[in-house]
């Protein structure tokens, strides 16, 4: 018996440590301390990896805001006639952070993030919590492309390798035009390492798959929109720098004030991005770690394990109290009994409550007493042979009346 004792108090004790441990640090344990895996980082990155830095940067940016990214695209979709200044002042009124403002001019970037919508909130997760193996991720990946003699400077980009940290910078040829360039992630990497972690891929609108290798569409001419664009990769410290003052020329009608002290972690507007919560609008973080980082507190599951705990110690002292209050009630009744115990035993010996629960039954034992004088009173008619007034006949009392009023008493 004691051995069954100790075993299920071992049992809870491990459940209880189950519940409450936070959720972070059991993901952790399974993936080694990161969240995405190596395989996963060059799946998500595969489809972006040869974008011009300039507009990778702001994919990276955009996509840690993916509420944001959708109301975009659905506002682009019903303001495609707004150019130049009319777009500038339209989008000033949206609070949507740079990143995502930048990219109204990218249609096809815009649909994609939108349409894969698992895919854009999966690669802002990577971001958040893996910014460097983020960006060595697309470097691995363009050295593989560059390898397949699949990445070379061309009409539409300027590629360009680094001497001493062979890192590869890809430009647009012109800087008044950006092309995004059309792709199969399967064969431009060469042989895919990873089958069980196939790469995500989009195809724009008319795009036929197996035409080209590697395409590119019409080139998007760099308006006002794009003067939101400030963010450039910092390959060299596996992040994203941020100047606001960068394309100012593009557009003068921004006021760029507002978003130096939310933008980035430098003075005057420029230095490291950050992520700003505000953009996130309620949607949740990956992982408790990257909660933590950017001051959101708490994960729902530790919120609600928190309420739990609230709920439970509440319900302890309401029993505690009950109990208490039971245990005064219970001694008040027993000393009332002992004064009048010959009156308590009829009651008992009747089959009604005992006189220690009458504060809890009480409802329950005075109709019982009006339905036994009602009945007596039909007892007394029935006998005589009489009728109610109303021309009907009475019904007897008996079991099946006294069945029906306890029914009702329950």
């Amino acid at each position: 018996m004691k051995k069954k004792t100790v075993l299920a108090k071992s049992l809870a004790v491990f459940l209880a440590l189950l519940l409450f441990a936070p959720q972070w640090v059991i993901a952790q344990s399974e993936d080694g301390g990161k969240t995405f895996k190596q395989e996963e980082l060059d799946q998500l990155l595969a489809p972006i990896a040869l974008y011009p830095d300039s507009l990778l940067a702001q994919i990276l940016m955009a996509s840690t805001y993916p509420l944001e990214v959708v109301e975009a695209a659905r506002w682009a979709k019903k303001n495609e006639g707004l150019k130049g200044d009319a777009l500038t002042s339209a989008l000033e009124k949206e609070d949507w952070d740079p990143s995502v403002k930048s990219l109204v001019n990218f249609h096809q970037v815009l649909d994609m993030m939108n349409e894969k919508l698992d895919w854009t909130q999966k690669l802002g997760d990577a971001f958040l919590a893996q910014q460097k193996d983020v960006m060595d991720t697309v470097q691995k990946l363009r050295e593989k492309a560059k390898a397949q003699g699949n990445l070379k400077s061309s009409e539409e980009q300027k590629v360009v390798v680094e001497k001493e940290t062979k890192t590869i910078i890809i430009e647009s040829a012109n800087p008044q035009v950006v092309y995004v360039p059309t792709y199969s992630p399967t064969v431009v990497y060469g042989t895919w390492p990873y089958p069980s972690y196939p790469p995500y891929y989009y195809y724009p609108p008319g795009y036929t798959a197996g035409a080209a290798l590697f395409s590119f569409g019409v080139g998007v001419a760099m308006g006002a929109a794009w003067g939101y664009a400030w963010g450039n990769c910092n390959w060299h410290g596996g992040d994203v720098n941020v100047n606001i003052n960068q394309n100012a020329n593009i557009n003068k009608n921004i006021d760029r004030s507002k978003y130096q002290n939310k933008v980035t972690g430098g003075q005057g507007g420029r230095g490291e991005w950050k992520h700003n919560p505000e953009h996130r609008k309620g949607v949740s973080y990956r992982d408790q770690g990257t909660a933590q980082k950017f001051d959101r507190g708490k994960s729902r599951d530790t919120q609600s394990r928190e309420a739990f705990r609230g709920r439970a110690e509440a319900g302890r002292q309401d029993i505690a109290r009950g109990g208490a209050d039971q245990f005064r009630g219970k001694a008040d009744a027993g000393r009332q009994t002992s004064s009048g115990r010959s009156q308590a035993g009829s009651l008992d010996r009747g089959g009604s409550p005992r006189s220690t629960d009458r504060s809890a039954f009480g409802g329950y034992e005075r109709g019982s007493q009006t339905r036994d004088s009602s009945s007596r009173g039909r007892q007394s008619l029935s006998s005589s042979g009489g009728m109610s007034r109303g021309g009907g006949m009475s019904r007897p009392s008996g079991g099946g009346g006294g069945g029906r009023g306890g029914g009702r008493g329950r």
